[in-house]
């Protein structure tokens, strides 16, 4: 009797140098940036010091566009709209910052006791009611349209955002300070050579733990799974007894929350808010979730920070560099679309 043969495991196809290069392009092209550029400051001025202050702006000012990224990634990845309102939704969350700022009394004297449980609460009452306001712009703009073919949900969508930023010109005219509550510029410590301030350890000790919370949120509780379940396929997950409707509700909260977070960081961050910031800021963190992958949480934070990074690079490096760091980042849009429409983590969306 002949011995039972044990059944190959068929060898996967070795993947092209071509592919490979294709599908790592973007990290390629930001590697060579990081080198050139070292080259650079190492000629001018026989460090990397220039660099490394690039770095660490881009990383600070990347939070910012980070929180606001997820929520149009969140938003995208499970019913695959552009919300092109969350970007006023966040002015919104500045807009209530800095209200209660002045309604608590917090000036740069208060207190430091006082001015951590009014700071906490300020975030708190932000994050609530920007994500409030998400989801009652998702209950009265786009659920009506959920079967409606996708550009009546664009148009809606585009209509919503100035409709906010009205709401914003109507509340806040011209643009206002907000205390300097943190101190901003106040050298907290030096790091191989760079001066780190309040605002830049603000900006990342207010981001990490959201984006953590929001990461095992998705990922190991039953509303998160509910989430990822309806992202993948709504028809099955109504037969699972998911109700679509509250976890696309839930997804709108939690984009919300954190555009409110990113509010209240750019309000201390920039010390100036005013009722067009959203639009620009809202077209930046698009980038970044396009750039990261459309509907990938990971993608959507690293993008953020490479787009901080960029802009903050092409601000310090050119001359009037501040007008030409939106042009650059819209740049690096069109050119991640035409060479990369996935991003650098790949889209987590269900196939149309």
């Amino acid at each position: 009797m002949e011995a039972a043969s044990i059944p190959q495991t068929p060898t996967p196809p070795q993947r092209k140098l071509g592919d490979v290069l294709r599908d790592n392009s973007l990290w390629l092209i930001f590697g060579l940036v990081l080198v050139l550029l070292a080259i650079i400051d190492l000629k001018e001025q026989d460090n990397i010091l220039p660099l490394a202050n690039n770095i660490k702006d881009g990383l600070s000012v990347g939070t910012i566009w980070a929180l606001i990224a997820l929520g149009y990634t969140l938003v995208y990845g499970i019913i695959e709209l552009i919300n092109f309102a969350h970007g006023e939704v966040f002015m919104i969350g500045s807009f209530i910052t800095v209200s209660l700022f002045v309604t608590f009394g917090l000036t740069e004297d208060t207190a430091l006791f006082g001015l951590i449980i009014g700071m906490f609460a300020a975030l708190v009452i932000a994050m609530l009611g920007s994500g409030v306001l998400n989801v009652m712009i998702e209950r009265v703009a786009y659920r009506p349209l959920r079967g409606a073919p996708k550009l009546a949900s664009l148009i809606t969508a585009i209509g919503m955002s100035f409709i906010l930023q009205n709401v914003g010109l109507l509340w806040r005219p011209t643009p206002d300070s907000a205390p300097d509550l943190i101190k901003s510029q106040v050298e907290l410590f030096t790091l191989f050579g760079v001066d780190v301030v309040r605002s830049d350890v603000f900006a990342v000790a207010v981001t990490i733990p959201l984006l953590f919370a929001l990461l095992y949120f998705v990922g190991q509780t039953k509303y998160g799974k509910a989430m990822r379940a309806t992202a993948q396929d709504p028809d099955a997950a109504r037969l699972m007894g998911i109700d679509v409707n509250k976890t696309i509700s839930l997804t709108f909260l939690l984009g919300g929350l954190m555009a409110g977070a990113a509010g209240l960081i750019y309000a201390l961050y920039n010390l100036t808010i005013q009722f067009n910031q959203g639009f620009t800021a809202g077209l930046i963190a698009f980038t970044a979730a396009v750039m990261g992958g459309i509907g990938n949480l990971k993608g959507a934070v690293v993008g953020g920070l490479l787009i901080g990074f960029v802009q903050q690079t092409v601000e310090s490096r050119v001359d009037n560099g501040s007008a030409w760091a939106p042009a650059v980042v819209f740049a690096i849009l069109v050119l991640v679309m035409v060479f990369r429409p996935q991003g650098l983590f790949g889209e987590e969306t269900r196939e149309g």
